[in-house]
């Protein structure tokens, strides 16, 4: 599976000030993430934005996008974490789309992104429409060609005893 875009693409976040918002004023401007290639330059644009205050304190009013990243505390209301830009690297270059670690963190629950990249490129298996079809695939191999035609295979049965050993997350599999 290759990785089609960065999993920044489409993660925003509107970013005001608190002293803006105190006198009244939400002024501030959507910024999408992917436009900046760390935090650093992120940073430099949110000064810019807000040059009219010689310290200004940052408040991400909202944020579209970015459950994934909010899941892993790495993004909150008035927070955001200078972490995100490596850990999108890494799914980036991991050759995953996002989905795929969003459908490991929805079967495992949250952990650090450390073991979950680990754990995704230890035993994600790949992107299956049902159980049953997942079981086919995997069993395959094992069944020999010269199988004869009156042996039925039951594989809703069999998908449903091998997916203890699996688990599955909007048509990701992996290995338990």
């Amino acid at each position: 599976m290759t990785n089609l875009q960065n999993c920044l693409d489409s993660c925003s976040i509107y970013v005001g000030t608190y002293a803006k918002y105190n006198n009244g004023s939400l002024y501030g401007k959507w910024l999408n993430l992917s436009d900046y290639s760390d935090y650093d330059e992120l940073l430099i644009a949110m000064y810019e934005l807000h040059s009219d205050e010689s310290e200004p304190e940052y408040m991400f009013q909202d944020y579209e996008n970015c459950s994934f990243f909010e899941k892993l505390g790495l993004i909150g209301e008035s927070y955001l974490s200078n972490e995100i830009f490596e850990i999108a690297q890494q799914i980036n270059d991991s050759g995953y789309v996002l989905e795929v670690f969003e459908a490991y963190v929805d079967c495992i629950g949250k952990m650090d992104f450390q073991s979950i990249y680990d754990s995704v490129i230890n035993y994600y298996i790949g992107e299956y429409s049902d159980d049953e079809t997942f079981a086919q695939y995997i069993l395959e191999e094992s069944i020999p060609d010269s199988l004869p035609s009156f042996i039925y295979i039951d594989w809703e049965a069999t998908a449903r005893n091998l997916m203890y050993d699996y688990f599955e997350s909007n048509e990701h599999y992996f290995r338990s």
